[in-house]
């Protein structure tokens, strides 16, 4: 039996960047940047204004000269004009080109404004330059923005705008299909009958691969061996780059799943993890066609499976060529510190839902919730992490450190 970490390397190498494609700038939120954005030109690109206030010349300042006559305004988007004598000033708006000859901006808040006169009311700087945001003092044009395998939020659309990238490229969104599998399962809309349950994995799923940036589509099959091969013949020639299965892979009479996908031409990579919850995690791959992973169907085993190895596939399908340390960087657990004692004697390497805090010196600390087995979904309810604990040893101690991974 695998690992979990022999598990990953496996589920991992057959990790392939998917195509690139074009999008305009205001439908690339949340996409993988699959180019490099450059400055244009110098950022800011002239010597900006910081302050509302009057410009004028720091020699005259700090020569002893405090009353200067307003020459002009200058404004925000406005062509640049001089100034012409140092004994007088321009009144500047944030934004505003610096008028040349003047190399301090004095706030508002610290002068007098009185019949088109400025008088200063605090002494002068040691220096010039203040209340100036220089050319080029945040990035020099032909400098490197934003680098492939960035994942585009508000701020880094904002820069591809400023730069007036109004198309990017960017890797295409993972297609996966979410299959259901188990005729004790009805849709959310219907009333269940005593021996019934309303479907939950599907959406627990949904939610957490559209969040990894994935486009899902959901499917639910019964577990009549023929219904169930016919479905998934039709999933698994659609088109999608992975097919997750919640349900019917363990040893039961009807977890026709192992079986079916081999027949289906599905390879099967690996059977079993030394894990718990999620032992009979099923995962293999279909020449020329999708990978697949067979996930238990209990509700905390498939969800944390599906965060422990089917996100970071995600993640590593989703980057450009060679930006693979970009992916495992967005997959690595942090450590943090056990709060309580936990038992565990069975040698599994032990999946713990915990809520994670900040103490008063920085340190992560992990609190376990209280879980009543893998079938009890309301345990995830509040937990931010899970912890993964190694086989050995069988008790592990408040203030031990462990690997922590985010939900």
């Amino acid at each position: 039996m695998l690992t979990p970490a022999e598990a990953t390397a496996r589920v991992l190498a057959t990790a392939r960047p998917l195509p690139t494609e074009t999008v305009a700038l205001p439908h690339a939120a949340g996409r993988i940047l699959a180019e490099t954005l450059t400055a244009d030109r110098d950022f800011p690109p002239f010597n900006r204004v910081a302050m509302d206030g009057i410009a004028v010349a720091h020699a005259a300042w700090a020569g002893g000269q405090t009353e200067f006559e307003i020459q002009h305004a200058q404004y925000a988007g406005a062509p640049p004009r001089p100034l012409l004598s140092p004994r007088q000033a321009v009144e500047v708006m944030t934004g505003a080109v610096l008028p040349t000859g003047a190399d301090v901006v004095v706030r508002y808040e610290d002068i007098l404004l009185h019949d088109n006169r400025a008088t200063v009311q605090i002494p002068p700087p040691e220096a010039p330059g203040v209340n100036i945001h220089h050319q080029a003092a945040d990035r020099r044009a032909g400098e490197a923005l934003l680098l492939p395998g960035t994942r585009l939020g508000p701020a880094e659309l904002a820069v591809a705008a400023t730069v007036g990238a109004a198309e990017m490229q960017v890797t295409r969104n993972a297609r996966v299909a979410v299959v259901s599998t188990g005729d004790e399962l009805v849709g959310i809309q219907e009333t269940p009958l005593p021996h019934q349950i309303r479907r939950s994995n599907a959406y627990a799923l949904q939610a957490l691969f559209t969040h990894a940036g994935a486009e899902v589509s959901l499917f639910h099959l019964p577990d009549a061996l023929d219904e169930l091969r016919d479905g998934l013949t039709k999933i698994l020639g659609a088109g999608f780059d992975a097919v997750v299965l919640s349900g019917a892979v363990s040893k039961g009479r009807a977890d026709h799943l192992p079986g079916l996908l081999r027949e289906l031409h599905v390879r099967e990579i690996f059977h079993e993890v030394q894990q718990r919850p999620g032992k009979p995690l099923w995962f293999g791959a279909r020449a020329g066609g999708p990978v697949v992973f067979g996930l238990p169907g209990n509700p905390v085993s498939t969800f944390i499976t599906a965060c422990r190895y089917v996100r970071p596939w995600l993640h590593a399908v989703q980057q450009p060529e060679g930006t693979t340390e970009t992916a495992a960087a967005a997959e690595s657990p942090q450590p943090a510190v056990l709060t309580v004692d936990i038992n565990f004697k069975p040698p599994l390497t032990h999946f713990v839902p915990v809520r994670l805090a900040v103490d008063a010196e920085g340190r992560r600390l992990a609190t376990p919730l209280r879980v009543g087995g893998s079938g009890d979904m309301m345990g995830l309810v509040g937990a931010t992490a899970f912890l993964e604990l190694p086989p050995e040893p069988a008790v592990f101690a408040a203030g031990s450190v462990w690997p922590a991974w985010a939900l």
